[in-house]
């Protein structure tokens, strides 16, 4: 296994104790929240230092192009659901983040056995990174309606955006 898979792996591994955490808390600020900040920024990071790693290195596998982007949302999914159950991230922008990562995923499953990569776009790799910075956001200010919305409001428009872009790059694939 490839340094960058087990960077992976260690993102993947650090989800329940960052839901723990999560829990924990509360929701409210204090030390648990922080922890679980802390938690979610180093997992964060590792979702750059893996592919830094993967690419530099010759380390791009199978492996890593599957779990890498699946960490990612599971990580992501994750911190919404928190907020979701705490009612500080409502269930309809929940709903359109997962349609989004269904439907990318779909198209994706279909171009395979056609030959056909779709690699992550720039628009997809700038909704990751500001949901995560948006999330570590969220954590950092909890309970501040403005910030709330501020950050609810560019997630739900990177995640638009960039399945609308997927959409549109790739439409042939669902009809060759």
């Amino acid at each position: 296994m490839t340094t960058a898979s087990k960077i992976t792996l260690a993102r993947v591994v650090m989800i329940p104790a960052y839901m723990v955490l999560m829990y924990l808390s509360g929701g409210q600020a204090g030390l648990w929240m922080y922890l679980a900040l802390a938690v979610f920024i180093i997992a964060s990071l590792t979702d750059f230092v893996d592919g830094y790693i993967a690419r530099h290195y010759n380390q791009v596998s199978d492996f890593g192009k599957f779990m890498d982007p699946l960490a990612d949302k599971l990580l992501t999914i994750a911190a919404m659901c928190c907020f979701c159950e705490w009612g500080k991230f409502p269930a309809w922008a929940l709903m359109i983040v997962l349609t989004r990562e269904f439907a990318v995923s779909g198209l994706r499953m279909v171009a395979g056995p056609k030959g056909k990569v779709i690699a992550a776009g720039k628009s997809g790799k700038f909704k990751t990174a500001s949901t995560m910075v948006g999330l570590c956001v969220l954590m950092a200010f909890p309970g501040n309606v403005v910030v709330d919305w501020v950050v609810i409001a560019l997630i739900v428009i990177t995640t638009v955006y960039s399945g609308v872009e997927y959409f549109v790059q790739n439409w042939n694939v669902l009809w060759d």
